[in-house]
């Protein structure tokens, strides 16, 4: 098995994107278990120890199963996702329930993907990873968001406590100095990371484009390099919508195409919309595999790679206990993560 490093050098790394705002720790556990075993370089999770420490057991249990060829196995980095201001991957839904009216269809259930708002009740926070799916359903204008962004004073400990291997900052186009700020409390850590990820997309200022969003991580760039940090780009497509459908697939395609000839120094990554539907769109438009791999470093999977076990990890609660110690379920949920992270890994 490749390292990571080995693998964004190649063009066949794949992410993990358990949520920044996901605090589900039964399934973070199952999600990050299943999915080493699948071969993933890099878990991207929450800063907050419990779900660090609830990531960490799923990588180890997953390297338990690669026994007796556990040496050769190459661990997943642990990342942990920052913003540098307003961010929907950063947020939480929020009703009062006793609003509710008792004839109330409820369209925010139907079309929550995290599961995060039942038949009654609020919404369970520890399962809303922020997609804002359920703001604009709700007949009754109930539903508000809630923001999750880490004080400036909690990140250098906070750092230091969890140690990731990576650190990934989500920016926008205008928010260069709240950049530089944050990243001066990642270096106040002290820890000596493989890679800063910058997470950036055309959201922000009316307008955006391609070109300015190349201008402002060149900006980025000059910030990292100044501090010897190495860079991984995450271009953000269409956030937090692989799990809609094949066609948000090519929002990621369009924005890396856009940027890739302008982009400062550093593996490329694909990110929001991505899902089985992005490889094979992806080397139809570069014309062959080997081209696709000089194109891009990887991929990053969100919501569709949780989409494609939470049936099986709910399946498994509803029996008492976590998908990873279910002999007869998680080897189901381990072909499913094989089937979309084995092509890019073959890529």
């Amino acid at each position: 098995m490749s390292t990571p490093e080995q693998a964004l050098a190649a063009g066949r790394w794949v992410k993990l994107i358990c949520g920044a705002s996901n605090q589900d720790l039964a399934g973070i556990e199952d999600l990050c278990g299943i999915y080493t075993l699948a071969g993933v370089h890099c878990i991207d999770v929450a800063a907050d120890p419990a779900v660090a420490a609830a990531a960490r057991r799923g990588m180890a249990w997953a390297l338990d199963q690669a026994m007796p060829r556990r040496a050769a196995a190459a661990p997943p980095w642990l990342m942990v996702s920052l913003s540098d201001g307003d961010d929907p991957h950063f947020r939480k839904a929020w009703f009062d329930p006793l609003c509710c009216p008792a004839d109330c269809p409820r369209p925010c259930q139907q079309v929550c993907p995290a599961l995060a708002i039942a038949a009654t009740g609020a919404v369970q926070s520890d399962r809303c990873y922020g997609c804002g799916r359920c703001l604009p359903v709700c007949p009754h204008g109930l539903i508000e968001e809630q923001g999750q962004i880490l004080s400036a004073s909690m990140v250098a400990p906070l750092l230091a406590r969890l140690r990731p291997e990576a650190v990934e900052i989500h920016t926008r186009v205008g928010r260069g100095e709240a950049f530089a700020k944050r990243l001066l409390q990642v270096e106040a850590s002290g820890l000596s990371l493989r890679r800063l990820a910058v997470s950036c997309g055309l959201e922000g200022p009316a307008g955006v484009r391609p070109l300015q969003l190349a201008e402002e991580l060149w900006g980025r760039f000059a910030r990292l390099r100044a501090g010897g940090l190495r860079p991984l780009w995450q271009l953000d497509g269409r956030a937090m919508s692989g799990d809609i459908g094949q066609g948000t697939a090519h929002a990621a395609l369009r924005l890396l195409a856009a940027v890739r000839p302008i982009a400062p120094p550093g593996p490329l990554q694909l990110a929001g919309g991505t899902n089985a539907s992005t490889l094979p769109l992806f080397r139809r438009q570069a014309g062959s595999a080997l081209a696709a791999r000089s194109q891009a470093a990887g991929v990053a999977f969100g919501g569709v790679a949780r989409a494609l076990l939470q049936p099986l990890i709910l399946q498994a609660e509803q029996r008492g206990h976590r998908l990873l110690d279910d002999r007869l379920l998680w080897p189901r949920a381990l072909e499913l993560a094989r089937g979309l992270v084995a092509p890019w890994l073959a890529c």
